[in-house]
């Protein structure tokens, strides 16, 4: 089980004496036992990546197999931990270790010495299949469901009863049909690369509400869906991702920082505990698993990362929760792979990424969806991925933003332009798409109205408008169109400014709920057809533009959400009458 290592080039090892090793088993390489994956196999040889710094290591040093994949430790206390990309306990390295992390550091994912109050459901003598509740601990808010593991079936010969147990205490035992006694404890160990598996998977229909206008309303994801969040440097996507972490509706958040700046990362975590999560008034925190994998970390980890964050994600989704993983940035995943291809003299594709990167791209976003778990409770469960891309120049026809848009149904354009003209989130309308309207628009009928679809319609036709009237305007100016096009640029200004920008670091119009939406979205239909029918009468778009109810319409974001639907009312009925309407106004 030992081998010895021959050569050294960067992250990459080789080693001799390794016959019989699989791939993706991980390995110790050197004295220092720095953690290793086999990623090639040739005869006794095998190409490893280190997951560590491999300066002061020497050929000759030994190399130790452990017989298994690279895994994560799954359990109760994830929620609220922060992990590196190899899932080490970045905040107990730096209780025990100091500041920074000792090479050949291998400290639990899970503390072994904590205790949880373990609640039995099943009994012994009754059936175990995979994914059958053996009992529950509380973690935080959320009952945390211990199932009965994957590969394990039978009937419980024993199971603990009501007390406190760390996650290596036996809390059941599994006959098995051989005869065999299968001990289980709260502690699980699954590959990172290798996704778990469930019962079925279904048609997601509800949609992922994440406090955004521009997203819920024109451009929503569902919950099990794919997003891309592409967008050139300075152009918002950590503010994007930040936002849909801390307010998006997902019961758990999984935040992967996967090469990006530290200063980043450390805003996560200075942030997160000290904001309200809306729903339920506790920390952000608790309900977040944060992996940490920064720039300056070693690059073979960032590749690691990615898989890391979407198997604890998978695990949370057989409990039954709805999970939002965050990738942030998939471009620098793509980036650590070209490293590690060049590294092993692969031969390059385009841009130099390998030749594998589409595939690689593709089998992460596929693990997202809705699905019916495992086990006789049929119980649902989600995970939702959204992944930032940085194209290099902003360059969306480079080869990690294109790959992405092949899997991903949701196209979130972030637009330098925008961003530089302090318009956020700067989501480019006219560029961005989703392709899940038709999925979500029940449930919209549901708890916002039958009229969302249409609403939506009618003013994405106006931005679409005002994206045609552009290059008129610039040539000759407004004044020389027609007062249909004239109200079409008034009203795509009153979207853009009242609608489409929202301001992250406002205490209200950070978060923008379902209902305030709608009805934003109907008093700014409302305001469109109005003004459609005074024009048609001979009124002047500026005569329209100068009416009191129109600077009413510039103010409904920061209009408190309390207070909101009596400043709804009360914007309708000025509406109404300054149209001349009557007391109704709607018709």
């Amino acid at each position: 089980m030992t081998g010895r290592i021959i050569r050294i080039t960067g992250p990459v090892v080789e080693a001799d004496g390794m016959r019989g090793a699989l791939m993706y088993e991980l390995v110790h390489a050197g004295t220092d036992a720095l953690i290793g994956e086999i990623i090639g196999l040739a005869e006794d040889v095998a190409t490893i990546q280190v997951y560590e710094d491999t300066t002061g290591i020497a050929p000759g040093e030994p190399v130790e197999r452990t017989g298994a994949p690279l895994s994560v430790e799954l359990g109760p206390g994830l929620l609220g931990m922060v992990y590196d990309g190899i899932q080490r306990p970045l905040e107990v390295i730096r209780n025990e270790m100091g500041d920074f992390i000792i090479r050949g550091a291998t400290l639990p994912a899970l503390d072994r010495r904590r205790t949880y109050a373990f609640t039995p459901v099943a009994e012994a003598g009754g059936k175990a299949v995979p994914g059958t509740v053996i009992g529950t601990v509380a973690e935080g808010r959320f009952v945390h469901r211990i199932l009965v593991p994957h590969g394990t079936e039978g009937v419980f010969a024993s199971v603990a009863g009501a007390g406190e147990y760390t996650v290596m205490d036996q809390i059941a035992a599994v006959l098995s049909a051989g005869g065999s006694e299968v001990p289980v404890t709260m502690l699980r160990r699954w590959p990172v690369r290798v996704g778990r598996p469930f019962a079925e998977k279904l048609r997601p229909k509800d949609p992922l509400i994440t406090g955004q206008r521009i997203i819920d309303s024109f451009f929503p994801i569902v919950k099990g869906g794919t997003a891309a969040v592409p967008g050139p440097f300075g152009a918002g996507k950590t503010v994007v991702q930040h936002q849909l972490a801390k307010w998006s509706d997902a019961d758990i958040i999984v935040y992967v920082g996967c090469g990006e700046r530290g200063n980043e990362l450390a805003d996560v975590l200075r942030q997160f505990p000290a904001l309200s999560d809306p729903r339920s008034g506790t920390p952000l925190m608790d309900r977040t698993v944060l992996i940490g994998n920064t720039s300056n970390m070693p690059v073979a980890a960032r590749e690691a990362s990615v898989y890391t964050g979407i198997t604890i994600a998978e695990y949370y989704r057989d409990m039954g929760y709805d999970v939002a993983l965050m990738a942030d940035s998939t471009s620098r995943w793509a980036e650590a792979m070209r490293e590690i291809s060049g590294r092993l003299e692969e031969m390059p594709g385009e841009h130099g990424y390998p030749a594998y990167l589409a595939s690689r791209l593709a089998g992460f976003y596929e693990r997202a969806g809705k699905v019916r778990v495992l086990g006789p409770s049929g119980s649902e469960g989600s995970v939702s991925v959204i992944g930032a891309v940085s194209p290099p120049g902003g360059d969306f026809s480079e080869p990690v933003t294109q790959n992405t848009l092949r899997v991903v149904r949701v196209f979130w354009a972030l637009d330098a332009d925008l961003a530089h003209a302090r318009h956020f989130p700067s989501i480019n309308w006219l560029t961005s798409y989703s392709l899940y309207p038709d999925d979500v628009q029940g449930w919209w009928n549901a708890h916002g109205g039958e009229e969302w679809s249409a609403m939506r319609g009618a003013m994405m036709a106006i931005l679409q408008k005002e994206g045609e009237l552009e290059e008129i305007v610039h040539l000759v100016g407004p004044d020389v169109l027609p007062e249909d096009d004239k109200l079409a640029l008034h009203v795509a200004g009153i979207i853009r400014e009242s609608f489409l920008i929202q301001s992250a670091f406002d205490p209200v119009d950070t978060f923008c709920p379902p209902e305030k939406q709608y009805h934003m979205m109907r008093l700014i239909t409302d305001y469109a057809r109005y003004g459609k029918e005074a024009v048609e009468g001979g009124r002047s778009v500026a005569e329209i533009a100068s009416l009191p109810v129109a600077a009413r319409l510039a103010r409904l974001g920061s209009m408190e959400n309390e207070a909101f639907t009596e400043y709804f009312e009360e914007t309708e009925r000025e509406m109404a009458a300054a149209f001349g309407k009557g007391a109704g106004g709607r018709t």
